[in-house]
């Protein structure tokens, strides 16, 4: 039987989610003053942090299995800061503390810095609606 490749794995779902960060990013800090929109952007950045933490362990399954202990444990210390930044931006939005979500995204901008995106991107608007879903998940995990 043939290896089955899947082509939507961890590692291109972190860098689509890199992206749509580094665009939402630029979004909120044109914002001038908080709004539904700004709610929405910081709400997004902070789901898509967490999940960009969430696929780290699946990236680096299959260098455990070889044997690749410091490449994963390197891989794993490179995006740390992916989880810790998302939670504490969640906090803070759900807070309504805009100084600590203004500090969160100045801190993930730091560490997304290398991260080219087009002005001309497809990556359209994700952010519209994270708000609601923050809420939601929230809201279901008490």
């Amino acid at each position: 039987m043939a290896q089955v490749i899947n082509p939507e794995g961890a590692g291109k779902e972190r860098v689509h989610l890199a992206r749509a960060v580094v665009v939402a990013l630029r979004e909120l800090m044109k914002q001038s003053k908080p709004d539904s929109e700004s709610r929405d952007l910081a709400a997004f950045i902070a789901l898509a942090l967490e999940r960009i933490g969430e696929t780290i362990d699946l990236s680096v399954t299959a260098w455990e299995k070889r044997g690749y202990w410091v490449k994963a444990d390197r891989f794993r210390m490179e995006w740390e800061w992916a989880s810790r930044i998302g939670a504490r931006m969640r906090q803070a939005v759900l807070a309504g503390d805009w100084g600590q979500v203004a500090e969160s995204a100045g801190q993930a901008a730091q560490k997304l810095m290398g991260i080219d995106v087009s002005p001309n991107h497809r990556l359209g608007r994700p952010w519209v609606g994270a708000w609601d879903k923050l809420v939601k998940e929230t809201n279901r995990s008490k």
